[in-house]
Parts: C-alpha cells; sequence; structure tokens
C-alpha cells in the first residue's frame, strides 16, 4: 500500500493593508475594505506606517498585500515602500488601490504591483481576494488601470488592529484644549469636474454614498474608542445634502456632544445657505473649502464655477451661523503674477481672515499630476517642463523667475509655523513683509500699509490639510522610512 500523496495544508487567504499617509487620520481605507475582507474568511492585518513600523513578518506570510494611495504624497511614499514589499515576499499578490492608483498606474506597476482599482475599491478588492489561491501567486492583474464606479451596499469599516485614534491628528480648540477626532465618509466621488482636482480623473462627475446606518454605526464605534470629533472626509459634504443632512441630524441624536467639520465648495455653500442653520444646530465647528484662488482668470482655468463675490458671499453665510471657515488655496499657480499674490493676501487680510488661514495655505503651489484636466488646456503646455517619475508630477516654471523664489522662501518659512509658533498672525506679517520685496506699485504701497491684522483664533486641526499641491518635503526620506 503506497503512502497517500501529502496534501497543501489549507488555510485562511492572508492580506495586509497599508497605509503610508492619510493627512492624520486612522484610515478609512484600511477599515473599511478590511470589513469586506474578513468576512470572506480572510486573516487581514492592517499597518498604518504614519504611526507605526512596517511589519515584516506579516508581509512575508501574505497571499496578497493592499496598498492604499488615496492623495499624492501618500502615492510617494507607496512607490518608495513596493519594492520592499516585493523583497520580502515575492509570491504575494501586490495591489495598489485609492483615488491616486490608477492616474500613476503605468509607474506603480514598474515599481511591483501587479494590479490597480480605483474608485469604489472594496468590492474589486474582494473578487481579487477570491481569485486567489493560499500558497500560489495569482495571475496578474496587471493592464489598464482598473476604475470601477458600482455602486456598493457598504458594511461598517472595522478598525479592530488599527492603531488608537488618540494617536492620529486632533481638534485644537481655541481654548487649548485638544479633541480626539475619528474619520468617516458619507459620499464619495463628486459630481463637480475642476479641472485640477485629483478626484474628477476617476470619478468623472459621479459620486456615490454610503449610507446612512453604515456611516452612523462607524461613528458610533469611534465614538465608542474615545473620538468627541469627527471629520467626515467626503470630497463635497453637499454633494448629497439631504444624505448628508440625515447623517448628521441623526449623529447630534445620538451624540448631542459631538462636533464635526466638513468640506464643502464656495458654491454650494451659496447655493444650499438653507441648510448651514442646520449644521450649526448639529455640532458643526468648522468647514473646510477649497477656494484655491480670487483670479477670475485662475478661477476659469481651474473650473471652479465661484467668484470672489461668491467667497464674500460664502465667508459672510458662515460668520452669520457662527461657522468657522478653514479656506484652502493653490496659492502659486503659473497665472499667479506679483501684483496677483499681494491681492490675494490684501483680500485675506480685508475679509479678516488670516486667522482662518493656515499658514501652509500661503505656500502651496499648484501640483500638476499624470492625467490632471489641467494637461488638456493650452494655457497650461507652455509652462510644462516635463514628467517627474519621482514626485509624480509634471515640474513647471513660472515665468517670472521671482515668483519661484518667492513661493520656495515662503514653503521654508510656513514650515517653521507649522508647530504654531509664531501665530498665524505673525506669519502673516513675515509673509507680507517678504513679498513686499516683489510687489510692484500701487499694490507695494497698499500691502505695506495694511494694518496689523485683528486675528481670531479658530477651531483648527493639528494636521494641516492641503489638497492639489506640489509636493511638500517629508521629514525624512520615504526610502529611509522603509
Amino acid at each position: 500500500m503506497t503512502d497517500p500523496v501529502p496534501q497543501a495544508s489549507a488555510h485562511a487567504p492572508r492580506v495586509v493593508l497599508i497605509s503610508t499617509y492619510d493627512l492624520g487620520h486612522q484610515p478609512f481605507g484600511l477599515a473599511s475594505p478590511a470589513a469586506w475582507l474578513r468576512a470572506e474568511g480572510a486573516e487581514v492585518t492592517c499597518l498604518d506606517l504614519a504611526v507605526g513600523p512596517l511589519s515584516e513578518p506579516a508581509v512575508r506570510d501574505a497571499d496578497m498585500v493592499g496598498l492604499f494611495a488615496p492623495m499624492h504624497t501618500a502615492t510617494r511614499m507607496v512607490t518608495a515602500v513596493l519594492p520592499r514589499i516585493r523583497q520580502l515576499n515575492p509570491a504575494a499578490h501586490v495591489c495598489v488601490y485609492g483615488l491616486y492608483a490608477p492616474m500613476n498606474a503605468d509607474h506603480l506597476l514598474e515599481c511591483g504591483a501587479d494590479s490597480i482599482i480605483g474608485g469604489e475599491f472594496e468590492e474589486p478588492l474582494r473578487q481579487l481576494l477570491r481569485g486567489l489561491r493560499p500558497g500560489r501567486r495569482p495571475v496578474s492583474a496587471a493592464g489598464p488601470p482598473a476604475i470601477s464606479l458600482e455602486r456598493q451596499q457598504f458594511v461598517v469599516p472595522d478598525r479592530g488592529g488599527l492603531p488608537a485614534l488618540a494617536e492620529y491628528a486632533g481638534l485644537e480648540l481655541p481654548d487649548g484644549q485638544r479633541k480626539v477626532s475619528g474619520y468617516t465618509e458619507a459620499t464619495r466621488g463628486c459630481k463637480h469636474l475642476c479641472r485640477h482636482c485629483p478626484v474628477v480623473p476617476v470619478y468623472g462627475g459621479r459620486f456615490r454614498v454610503v449610507q446612512a446606518d453604515t456611516v452612523a454605526a462607524d461613528i458610533a464605534q469611534q465614538v465608542a474608542a474615545g473620538a468627541t470629533h469627527i471629520t467626515f472626509g467626503d470630497p463635497d459634504f453637499f454633494n448629497a445634502p439631504g444624505h448628508s443632512m440625515r447623517v448628521v441630524r441623526q449623529l447630534h441624536r445620538s451624540f448631542p456632544a459631538l462636533t464635526y467639520d466638513v468640506t464643502i465648495k464656495i458654491e454650494h455653500l451659496v447655493r444650499y445657505a438653507r441648510y448651514l442653520p442646520g449644521l450649526r444646530e448639529t455640532g458643526c465647528v468648522l468647514v473646510t473649502s477649497a477656494v484655491e484662488a480670487f483670479d477670475e482668470k485662475i478661477l476659469w482655468i481651474f473650473d471652479k464655477h465661484h467668484t470672489l463675490a461668491d467667497f464674500e458671499q460664502a465667508t459672510q453665510l458662515l460668520r452669520d451661523n457662527s461657522i468657522p471657515l478653514n479656506p484652502t488655496f493653490v496659492a502659486f499657480t503659473p497665472w499667479t503674477t506679483a501684483e496677483l499674490y499681494a491681492e490675494f493676501l490684501m483680500t485675506i487680510h480685508r475679509l479678516a481672515l488670516v486667522g482662518n488661514v493656515a499658514p501652509v495655505q500661503y505656500a502651496i503651489r499648484l501640483l500638476i499630476p499624470s492625467g490632471s484636466k489641467l494637461l488638456e488646456l493650452p494655457e497650461t503646455g507652455e509652462y510644462l517642463r516635463g514628467f517627474d517619475p519621482e514626485a509624480l508630477c509634471y515640474r513647471w516654471e513660472h515665468p517670472d523667475p521671482a515668483m519661484d523664489e518667492l513661493q520656495a522662501d515662503l514653503l521654508a518659512m510656513v514650515a517653521g509655523a507649522a508647530d504654531g509658533s509664531p501665530g498665524r498672525s505673525e506669519t502673516f506679517e513675515q509673509i507680507r513683509t517678504r513679498t513686499l520685496a516683489v510687489t510692484p506699485e500701487p499694490q507695494r504701497r497698499r500691502l505695506a500699509g495694511l494694518a496689523a491684522p485683528d486675528v481670531a483664533r479658530i477651531p483648527q486641526m493639528s494636521e494641516p490639510w492641503y489638497c492639489c499641491a506640489e509636493p511638500l518635503e517629508l521629514t525624512t526620506s520615504p526610502a529611509e522610512r522603509f
């Protein structure tokens, strides 16, 4: 009698989900797919490299590794860690998923990824898991970027195994208190087509709703974990204002003391002004809005669908409802002249917004990634200096070298103010002094004559929010971190 042929020992598929950086949030992009994959029977390990090390044993044992690429800086870090993952586990299937994955697909595949998923990534990740055969690397799904916009019935994110909320960015109050902040999403994608926005190449003017009961359950589990504030990460909270208002009304009924912040377009703040009292009454303490610029031409190039007058109206509407505005800008573009930058500073001063503007916003330089709709404009092409694969963006030069020098100087200046010292008033004064050196008359005389700004402190996240910006220098090289 012959001995039986030994059978490979069966085991549940092992998955490692990795986030490199997500603006100081506990990553929804790990917690949400973790719930889907664990429901399929997978053993899922979640690693957030922003607050902890890469677990080499977990990577070595994995059948599948998923790397989350929700933003530009995170994607640069993904390209740095990919070779290490390949070295640790040549047999694993490696997928990069998230907003920035499709637009950087070719480079990510060259760095070692097997597949790319953009848009609504949970169901495609589940399908990828179902194709795994433990102990055997699946056929590579490399090819054209996979963008899935299928509507999904979301499940409650599984945050088990992630670092505690207190290890992430919190909400800092004017009185010095700090609130532990959670993070969730009520919608994804956006129905608008702003040309500089990274959402547009993936979602193309569409958005998807996360069911209200799922959002409520996710918030409840974060409150149980210590959250006293929630950031809604929707690209625009008023893409579906009826849905969003139902979510926050339910939130307030369940947790009356819980506060939250949201991101809303200037256009929507004006159009849906009737909802602002409801935001205030349900605990909204901060509204972020991507204003980008005040100049009519730049706003047209970006296709923002608002004007300076709209911005002024939105600012007043929020003040009338006692909700502080956190405006964000793309302060430096190829079309930003010295005169326009001086007017930019003077407008912030005139509207008494110096206390509302995070210092980094004065130095943000336009990011033009692969796939950007800005590349379709002839107004853009004359300034481009080629694609930088390391930076994952097209480099551009300002026609006036003094403006590039100004941006570099201001970036160094605001980096020194990242810890809140000096304060926003003192930083504004330093920026104004440096800007005077390149400002022609009559703006120079007007800028020099401004009174010291009257600054009121507002709630602010301890991690600065910025978008559509050329890469800020990392404190350490991604290669050194991994």
